[in-house]
């Protein structure tokens, strides 16, 4: 039967015919998502036409609107009939016939209604009353009756929406909001309501009032396909359960997959959390424009009276190179360039997690369209920015889900398509896979201050569950993806084995300390054999607290921490003959020896910058890459020999603040000077990354620094200027610095050691600081891993021995509270 039968058989049958054709119609296996539900409200659009002209015989100025999901021609199989009586108040009794004429068949056939009748201004007025009735009539439909009173409140409805916006958008938000907190999110739960939770089919119907009110837009790629599949789920899910239920129970997933024809239950989920996710997004991308809109309407006459009926001009604050923030978002430069800068998207989303911005939609599809793979292995910066972004605590999150929508992610981490909107059918757990793994880089993130090597903790946090995509144990198979992943993204062999190591045995420490008798040496001693070493051991302790603390409330308690910290201490005491041996100094290489040769018989500082172009020894080139004549460095090695004085490390790294020089990684030593050759020399050895823009000339380095150690140069005076002029943003509330002492670390002199969050002027700050306390740098050993500085200093005191224990804690303690302040 076609579908022009089945609506003839509705009129020529009534009701009886509407409920057989209605059946036949959601039974036929031809038909199904939105030709169906289109045809079902056409079915219904016929048989309430046909109620309506038996009842309304004799009656004018009075029409039959459908509102709502019914006004957009969206009916499921047990969706309720929401419909307006509209009249024009000449015969009220008239229209009350006609009501029941229209309700009570309906009723009769056990349908749900929502049920007006009103006139065009009571319409108006309730809608201005009640935001709810108001987005109904957004969408409103003509049925039946005069079409001329529909067309007219359609027309005033949409003009008062359009007026009203600034003050009923708002309004609009904090109602989204607040069912979100209700609801929660839908692409996490594993028993979502379809329409209420967050990312379901409110907000893609509130989105749509968005774009009605003119006011702003939603970003329309791939929304509509999102809407469907969620409507094509709550389908199946009426016809499994034959109930009008919008809640994805977990008895009923298997059977609604069934409907549609998917694999499994997870399957099912994967595609509602996929849907879910990017009407989520969008929903964030137009409120946050919308309040852009709102506020550039409330300050532009202001600024045009200020400027004389001027255009205002626009403020675009540097965040990095090639990104800007612009109207509370983060954007691209005008002279960015992603087809030519591989490493632009990993900068962007780490300068906008730093500065707890939000990426532009617009900057995210440009670099998504044009930006090159980055080549393997990574170059440094590459990997740098990729753990600052990870090291950036709660911004990081909405940044990477901005990435993930455009397909950034599964660009640059192939192996994070299998873990992406995949469920977790244990209760434990709050999140899918991959937003866990995101949660456990969050709650690393408050832990770099407790190990040595902050990126290898985010890098293992980042791909602990990895393997959840694959067959088998995870821990076994997330093992030899991180071990791929970590040499992808450009860790050397021993990194690479520690990464791998921390995801294998990521479970290792709370099932060992809560299942086994710690009291028995062979668990201890298995534990140690398997960690390895002492910085293998910190490093899987902070991960297994940050993946705890990130699966829920209910996986980590003060009773597991005393569990596991009780099992790390035993564990590093059979570890414990790992003591660090005294830092090795090599024989200096010619060019060293000649700058510092130079630097003794002159007197004053010598400096050569060297940009560095060839890969690292025995790193292969990237495969596919074609060679180059103009290769772009890796990074630049800055080599400085200066005559042994007081306040060369502050000066060096004040005068390289001042020009906005970013200190990746810097050595620090006394060389030992030919036999003849007066005097001593200390050599740095750094490398050195523009903030923005290109590098200063040696020249101006040079002359600064002499004006730096004869003291005619105020770095600290400019420095503050300079911050005072142009404040930093107040984005990520990182870890408070901690300093440390090892006295064992050392025979010749007392390490301190410092990891703090890395700022301009961080160095500069710590080399005053020890200049103050009176001790000697013997030499230092500095390195920037992301956005955390881990340092260590040999100092000693001005006889040139180790300091006393008491004095070494005092220096440390005075550190700490100056980086505090």
């Amino acid at each position: 039967m076609t579908g022009t039968d089945v609506q003839k058989e509705a009129e020529d049958s009534g009701p009886s015919g509407y409920a057989a054709a209605r059946l036949r119609l959601l039974t036929e296996e031809t038909r199904s998502g939105p030709p169906r539900r289109a045809a079902l409200a056409e079915l219904t659009d016929d048989w309430l036409t046909g109620l309506f002209a038996a009842g309304a015989e004799g009656l004018r100025g009075a029409s039959l609107v459908a509102v709502g999901g019914y006004g957009r021609g969206e009916l499921s199989p047990r969706s309720d009939l929401d419909l307006l009586l509209l009249h024009d108040g000449s015969d009220a009794k008239a229209v009350a016939a006609l009501a029941d004429r229209l309700w009570y068949p309906v009723w009769d056939l056990g349908l749900d209604l929502d049920h007006s009748v009103r006139t065009p201004v009571e319409a108006r007025k309730t809608a201005g009353e009640d935001l709810k009735v108001q987005l109904g009539l957004l969408d409103a439909r003509h049925i039946a009756g005069d079409l001329g009173l529909t067309a007219g409140l359609r027309t005033a409805v949409l003009a008062d929406w359009r007026n009203q916006a600034p003050k009923r958008l708002p309004e609009l938000q904090e109602l989204c909001a607040e069912r979100a907190e209700r609801q929660g999110e839908l692409q996490y739960l594993l028993e979502p309501d379809l329409k209420e939770a967050r990312g379901g089919l409110r907000d893609a119907t509130a989105l749509r009032a968005v774009a009605a009110s003119w006011l702003a837009d939603a970003p329309r790629e791939g929304l509509a396909d999102a809407r469907r599949r969620l409507l094509d789920v709550r389908d199946a899910l009426h016809l499994a359960t034959g109930r009008a239920t919008d809640r994805l129970a977990l008895q009923e997933q298997d059977q609604v997959a069934a409907e549609l024809g998917l694999l499994d239950a997870d399957t099912l989920l994967r595609q509602v959390y996929e849907a879910a996710r990017l009407v989520s997004y969008a929903s964030d991308v137009t409120w946050r424009e919308v309040g852009r809109v709102l506020r550039s309407r409330a300050v532009r006459p202001r600024l045009r009276a200020m400027l004389g009926g001027g255009k205002p001009v626009t403020e675009r604050s540097p965040l990095a190179e090639g990104v800007v923030e612009q109207d509370g978002e983060v954007v691209l430069a005008r002279a960015a360039r992603p087809e030519r800068d591989p490493v632009l998207p990993l900068r962007a989303a780490a300068a906008a997690a730093q500065a707890g911005l939000p990426l532009s939609l617009h900057a995210v599809r440009r670099m998504a369209a044009a930006a090159r793979p980055v080549p393997t292995p990574w170059p440094a910066e590459a990997r740098e920015q990729l753990v600052t972004l990870l090291g950036s605590g709660r911004p990081t999150v909405e940044v990477w889900e901005a990435l993930e929508v455009e397909g950034l992610i599964t660009r640059l981490l192939p192996d994070w398509e299998r873990v992406r909107c995949r469920p977790q059918r244990n209760a434990v757990h709050l999140w899918t896979v991959d937003r866990h793994l995101i949660e456990t880089a969050v709650q690393a993130s408050e832990f770099t201050r407790r190990v040595s090597r902050p990126d290898l903790l985010l890098v293992a946090a980042l791909l602990h569950d990895i393997g959840k995509g694959w067959p088998g144990d995870h821990s076994v198979a997330g093992e030899i993806i991180a071990k791929d992943v970590a040499a992808r993204i450009g860790f050397d062999r021993h990194e690479v084995t520690v990464v791998a190591t921390l995801v294998r045995h990521h479970l290792l420490l709370v099932e060992t300390a809560t299942r086994r008798d710690l009291e028995d040496p062979a668990t201890v001693r298995s534990v140690a054999e398997a960690v390895g070493s002492q910085g293998t051991l910190e490093l899987l302790h902070a991960l297994t607290e940050a993946d705890a603390l990130a699966t829920g409330p209910a996986a980590w308690s003060s009773w597991r921490g005393s569990l596991v910290a009780d099992l790390v201490k035993r564990v590093s005491a059979v570890l414990a003959g790992d003591a660090p041996d005294d830092p090795e100094e090599g024989a200096p290489t010619a060019e060293q020896e000649r700058l510092a040769l130079e630097a003794a018989a002159t007197g004053s500082p010598v400096l050569a910058l060297r940009a560095q172009t060839e890969p690292p020894a025995g790193q292969e080139p990237p495969a596919g890459q074609e060679p180059s004549g103009d290769p772009e460095p890796l990074g630049v090695e800055l080599l400085i020999a200066v005559p042994d004085q007081p306040g060369v490390l502050p000066a060096v790294a004040g005068v390289l603040a001042m020009h906005r020089l970013t200190v990746r990684t810097a050595e620090l030593r006394s060389l030992t000077l030919p036999d003849g050759v007066d005097g001593s020399v200390l050599l740095l050895d750094w490398r050195v990354a523009a903030e923005y823009g290109s590098l200063p000339q040696a020249a101006r380095l040079r002359a600064d620094l002499v004006r730096a150690l004869d003291g005619s140069l105020d770095i600290a005076g400019r420095l503050a200027e300079r911050d005072a002029a142009y404040p930093r943003r107040r984005g990520v509330v990182a870890p408070a610095a901690r300093v440390s002492v090892h006295p064992a670390a050392s025979r010749l002199a007392t390490v301190i050691e410092v990891r703090s969050q890395d700022a301009p002027g961080l160095l500069f700050r710590i080399g005053r600081a020890l200049d103050d306390a009176g001790v000697q740098v013997r030499s230092a050993h500095v390195s920037t891993l992301g956005a955390n500085a881990v340092d260590a200093f040999y100092v000693t005191g001005p006889e040139g021995a180790p300091l006393p224990g008491d004095e070494a804690a005092s220096v440390a303690r005075k550190l700490e509270e100056t980086l505090r302040g």
